[in-house]
């Protein structure tokens, strides 16, 4: 892999492409520009067959400048660094920073090709990609651009296992800040390669990654966990605690959050009109007693019988 840095100071991992993929990709785009040129030239005689041996010299010339050279230049323009024979060999050029070339990239390249692999049949081209450390070639040099592998096999070795789920959380008090870097991408190696390792080379290096670290946190490494998943389990504490960091402590995937969010507050009904209190009134009153007789009774109606009118209590005189 070769680490190209970006503008945005971003480290990109490329590979570059080496010299036997280069050579096919390059056979075959001068195997399709020589037909081309062929076919054109052959049409051309016939065309201009009735013109004196200067003309036909000056339009041998302009095809070949056009076919040969301008061709592979605007192919590679428009199709952003991927000729024929790249797309066929999974090549692409790129810039030396990893973006997309322009015309002024292909511009360079295709004239300075015209020397190192036309002229002197390639072999300028290919003492220069042996010699560089990344199979440039002078082409390359001077247009800044680097030739690199889009199709990359697919290998499982960069899976890392995640950690048992009996350890979750287990480590979430360790102080992880006295822990190097470097130590921290040997572990991230081994885990990602621990399958194609031997088993017993395998825990050998798991028993010292883990003591490495140990020793840095401070805390020993508990009996009852082996050296692998004790390993896995403190780089996925250190994963979720970047992640928090981060996302100014949201929680990271597969941990808890660390929140708990609160539930809004009902909206306010809206307050019902209703009826004034009553005005107290005065209970009704009873009519005033009748006044009493004169004899010192109650006055008795006239239409009642003698023989049902109260008694008074005195006896008539004889």
């Amino acid at each position: 892999m070769s680490e190209l840095v970006t503008g945005e100071a971003v480290a990109l991992e490329l590979r570059p492409a080496r010299l036997p993929s280069r050579a096919l990709a390059v056979l075959l785009d001068l195997a399709v520009a020589v037909a081309v040129y062929v076919a054109v030239t052959i049409a051309l005689m016939v065309a201009t067959a009735s013109l004196d041996v200067a003309a036909q010299t000056a339009l041998s010339i302009a095809t070949f400048v056009l076919v040969l050279v301008g061709g592979p230049i605007a192919v590679e323009t428009l199709s952003h660094g991927r000729s024929l024979g790249k797309m066929a060999c999974g090549l692409r050029v790129v810039r030396d920073d990893g973006g997309p070339i322009r015309f002024r990239h292909s511009l360079v390249r295709g004239l300075i090709g015209v020397i190192e692999i036309l002229m002197t049949l390639g072999v300028i081209a290919c003492v220069a990609s042996l010699v560089s450390a990344r199979g440039r070639r002078l082409g390359d040099v001077f247009a800044g651009t680097l030739v690199v592998r889009e199709r990359v096999p697919f290998s499982s070795a960069g899976f890392m296992p995640p950690p048992p789920p009996w350890l979750a959380g287990r480590f979430s008090g360790l102080d992880l800040s006295a822990v190097p870097d470097d130590l921290w991408l040997a572990v991230r190696q081994y885990l990602a390669r621990m399958g194609q390792l031997d088993p017993r080379v395998g825990w050998a290096m798991a028993e010292r990654l883990a003591a490495d670290v140990a020793a840095r946190t401070g805390a020993p490494v508990p009996r009852e966990v082996p050296p692998p998943a004790y390993l896995a389990a403190v780089l996925q504490e250190r994963q979720a605690r970047e992640a928090r960091r981060a996302f100014g402590g949201a929680s990271a995937e597969g941990t808890a959050a660390w929140a708990v969010p609160v539930a809004p507050a009902p909206p306010a009904r809206p307050a019902v009109p209703t009826a004034p209190p009553p005005v107290p009134t005065a209970p009704p009153t009873a009519p005033p007693p009748a006044p009493p007789s004169p004899g010192g009774g109650l006055e008795v109606p006239r239409d009642v019988p003698p023989d049902r009118r109260p008694g008074t209590g005195f006896v008539p005189p004889a």
